[in-house]
């Protein structure tokens, strides 16, 4: 009997003991971010390195014991280049995965699109596109990392002016991302001494621009900047070549990646366009604060995804990201801190896309001076370095 009573005895402190341990070895709730970025269709060779790059910092992320011991799940899905699409996930991820914050979209023309969804919703969205209308008033929630078009307008001309550039046509695309920069690009024009003397226009899944550099070519413009992204960009850029069109060719900060000159082959060679920090990161200066940023980016993304090359576009997924993993840090799980966070304690921030800080007035928060100029020469990044 008093053996019997014994195992009784132990079987009923093994019972107890089981959900005691439970209790102590329960893991924290994951943090659940967003991700939309255009994965497929005419703007896939933006939204393709930004999807890789989130993947790569998840794993580094909870690898190395998550965020505060709480797991970083990032709910990622592709909008196909499409607005409807991008509506669709986003009203996902905030209704069906609660997700704390948003990153993405990659064009211009899908963050405008879903902004008054983000704003009626009340959740901190980083865009990871480039036009100034995205963070333009009335705006709370929206954010963007990418060098606003404004500015590469103003860095463009800039270098143009000094080249002696007077007269020139423009060629833009049709999409959000044309358009903004066609607005700046005429109103920033005569504050530099330089007259638009054609505009003309392509749709943005074009195929073929021959007719409108015809066009151009028999204009007396000196030189033409062509506005959209990468593919875009490759074709325009080929045409010229079929068509022996010698004019200066100048592009966006929408071509610097790796998909531009793949597309484009040799008629890449002599385009210039004002990009940031990244293309050029080994040769920048010790003293440079990005320095560190970019090469560790450019390092982890290249031994992560051997033969490819870390680009601009990636990089500003990755300054979204941290923003809001460094957020999540300091205030938690609370949707209204995060955004607070960002716009008030991004000061000084150094990130891919320059020297960050965000402010009430200011949700991009980088000013002239985050871009280079850069030319390709024999299929690669050329720093054009100010003499």
């Amino acid at each position: 009997m008093r053996k019997w009573f014994y195992v009784l005895l132990a079987v009923v402190i093994l019972a107890a003991a089981i959900p005691l341990a439970g209790v102590g070895c329960a893991e924290k709730e994951s943090y659940k971010v967003g991700a939309i970025f255009a994965e497929t269709g005419v703007n896939s060779s933006l939204g393709t390195p930004e999807r890789q790059t989130v993947d790569m910092m998840v794993k580094k992320i909870n690898d190395t014991g998550g965020i505060s011991g709480h797991k970083l799940e990032v709910i990622a899905y592709d909008t196909k280049s499409d607005s409807n699409e991008c509506a669709l996930v986003t009203a996902r991820l905030i209704e069906q995965d609660q997700v704390l914050a948003i990153i993405g979209p990659s064009s211009t023309g899908e963050s405008n699109f879903i902004k008054q969804t983000i704003l009626d919703s009340e959740i901190p969205l980083i865009s990871c596109a480039a036009g100034a209308t995205i963070v333009a008033a009335p705006n709370k929630w929206v954010f963007k990392t990418p060098q606003s078009d404004v500015l590469a307008v103003r860095e463009l001309y800039k270098y143009m002016k000094g080249k002696g550039f007077t007269k020139i046509a423009i060629l833009t695309d049709t999409g959000g991302y044309g358009k903004g920069g066609k607005t700046f690009l005429e109103s920033e024009a005569a504050s530099f001494g330089i007259t638009i003397v054609t505009a003309e226009t392509f749709d943005a899944a074009g195929t073929d621009m021959t007719a409108q550099l015809t066009n151009i070519k028999n204009t007396t413009a000196q030189a033409f900047v062509c506005w959209t992204t990468s593919q875009g960009a490759a074709i325009v850029a080929k045409n010229r070549t079929d068509i022996n069109m010698t004019m200066p060719l100048f592009c966006s900060h929408g071509v610097a990646n790796m998909t531009f000159i793949n597309n484009a082959g040799s008629s890449a060679n002599g385009v210039i366009f004002p990009a940031g920090k990244l293309l050029v990161a080994d040769q920048l200066d010790d003293a440079d604060p990005q320095k560190a940023v970019l090469l560790k980016y450019k390092t982890d993304f290249e031994e992560e995804y051997s033969g490819k090359t870390a680009d601009t576009f990636g990089g500003h997924a990755y300054d979204a990201l941290n923003m809001i993993v460094e957020a999540l840090k300091e205030v938690g799980p609370d949707k209204a801190k995060i955004r607070d966070y960002i716009e008030n304690e991004i000061k000084e921030w150094p990130g891919t896309g320059g020297m960050f800080n965000m402010s009430p007035d200011d949700h991009n928060g980088l000013t002239e001076g985050c871009f280079i100029m850069v030319e390709v020469k024999n299929g690669e990044w050329t720093w054009l370095k100010p003499s």
